[in-house]
């Protein structure tokens, strides 16, 4: 069972890493290209590109300048420590074990608009670069293009590793179209995670991105290597709703936020 989350948005660089441990992303060479078009913006264009003020266009103006390889942890840090949104507030990587950030490292994968595909300890520069920005490229006009089969391929390697028949989807759609589903080797699970709010169950999406990270580390704390076994979820008061649910798409439900 091979599971794939979202970045975010917000960043961390001022917390000491919990661990030492680190390794180098994957497809370094492809965020070098990336970054050396991107260099090339001037901070209004940066604004423009990512509908950002103009505040977060200089300061993402000045990560592109300042982007160089190698990475090292003096001047990166591990991705699913660097991250810092509600997805990552339910994973909860912060109080991570030894044995827990190993488990991490092999079955859960971060995708990512500026490094593809990422494992949690490989280390990362901050940056932003959503995978839904429209940025033309010399690979086409916009992300999905420029990383075409790479990152479907690189999750084929790792389902293969871990001999694996099962990808739980735990991102959001902008990014899982990254995907191709049709060349994946693997089932797709998409757990789906609703709050009754009124007089039914609705998606929120604060809780439901905080239960992304909260299966994560569920699956994580208890080595879940099994895909039925996410059936008994029950972090915060969610539990799996059978009648709600459908082969690929499973609902956990909650009553009230616990």
């Amino acid at each position: 069972m091979l599971l794939v989350i979202s970045p975010a948005k917000n960043l961390d660089y001022e917390t000491p890493a919990k661990t030492k441990q680190s390794t180098q992303p994957d497809f370094l060479a492809e965020s070098q290209l990336l970054i050396d078009e991107l260099k090339q913006l001037a901070p209004q264009d940066v604004s423009q590109l990512m509908h950002i003020s103009d505040k977060l266009g200089v300061l993402n103006f000045d990560r592109f300048q300042q982007w160089s390889q190698p990475f090292t942890a003096d001047n990166a840090k591990q991705a699913v420590l660097a991250f810092n949104g509600d997805v990552y507030s339910g994973l909860g990587a912060d109080s991570f074990k030894a044995d827990d950030f190993k488990f991490a490292q092999q079955h859960l994968r971060i995708l990512s608009g500026l490094y593809g595909l990422l494992r949690p300890l490989d280390l990362m520069q901050p940056y932003r670069l959503e995978m839904g920005t429209k940025f033309a490229n010399q690979r086409g006009s916009n992300l999905y293009e420029f990383w075409g089969e790479t990152i479907t391929d690189a999750l084929n390697q790792q389902l293969k590793t871990l001999k694996a028949e099962v990808l739980v989807n735990l991102a959001s759609n902008e990014y899982f179209k990254s995907v191709k589903p049709k060349a994946l080797n693997a089932e797709i699970i998409t757990p789906v995670f609703k709050d009754w709010k009124g007089d039914k169950y609705k998606i929120i999406s604060f809780y439901a991105k905080k239960a992304r990270g909260l299966m994560c580390a569920y699956a994580i704390h208890n080595r879940i290597t099994d895909v039925e076994a996410l059936k008994g979820f029950d972090s915060e008061g969610y539990a799996y709703n059978e009648g709600m649910s459908s082969a690929h798409e499973w609902v956990f439900t909650r009553q009230q936020e616990a």
